[in-house]
């Protein structure tokens, strides 16, 4: 597999402004992870062919399902030299969820849980981002599920940065955070005989992000 495929996001996205350091927030701005991080300011979007936004959570007490959200729209600014400007907005559709069982996708997408139908999109938006180390960040933000908004701090690592063969800038980073889903109205579940429940509350989230520099909005 080449895996510098060529892909092109497949709309234009609006440019998402940088957000405004204030505060504490500037304090974060530290040593750059990588001198060439300084030519990655900028607008991004996630490449959904080398991306996998998913998740991970306890079954039957014994074992872990993992799944992921197949389609989603982004929009991303990076500020490399004031990592508390960044900003994501991504926006996840429900109904692509996938845990390659048919049956399980089934009953995720309905009412017990996501209910797509009615729900058809979650979003999450960041309020802050701090640089805390050489190569790390925290990325503060709401997560929207089922209509309800609560506050989520991603833990974010940046993996590098590459021109791919096609020219495209990219840059990866990897971010997981571990929320309980009942506080977002995701409360279904069954008790085992052996006492404890079908499906944990905690569900960790994890991000692998390859994202594409979008051209400027002028050209």
């Amino acid at each position: 597999m080449n895996l510098f495929n060529r892909v092109v996001p497949s709309r234009r996205q609006a440019p998402l402004p940088p957000q405004r350091s204030t505060g504490a927030q500037a304090s974060s701005t530290a040593v750059l992870p990588d001198p060439h991080l300084a030519n990655l300011s900028g607008e991004w979007v996630v490449d959904p062919a080398h991306s996998r936004i998913g998740f991970s959570v306890r079954h039957a007490m014994v074992t872990t399902v993992r799944g992921c959200f197949l389609e989603y729209e982004s929009r991303l600014y990076f500020d490399a030299h004031d990592p508390a400007r960044s900003r994501a907005d991504i926006t996840l559709f429900t109904s692509s969820v996938d845990t390659g069982v048919e049956q399980r996708d089934a009953h995720l997408v309905g009412r017990d849980f996501l209910d797509a139908a009615t729900y058809p999109r979650m979003r999450f938006t960041s309020t802050a981002v701090e640089q805390t180390g050489a190569d790390l960040f925290s990325m503060s933000g709401e997560l929207t599920i089922k209509g309800v908004s609560r506050p989520v701090v991603l833990d974010m690592t940046y993996i590098g940065n590459v021109t791919d063969p096609f020219g495209y800038d990219r840059v990866g980073f990897d971010g997981t955070t571990t929320i309980n889903r009942s506080d977002w109205g995701l409360t279904y579940n069954s008790r085992l005989a052996e006492g404890g429940a079908m499906v944990s509350e905690k569900v960790r989230l994890q991000l692998d992000i390859a994202a594409i520099r979008t051209p400027p909005s002028g050209g």
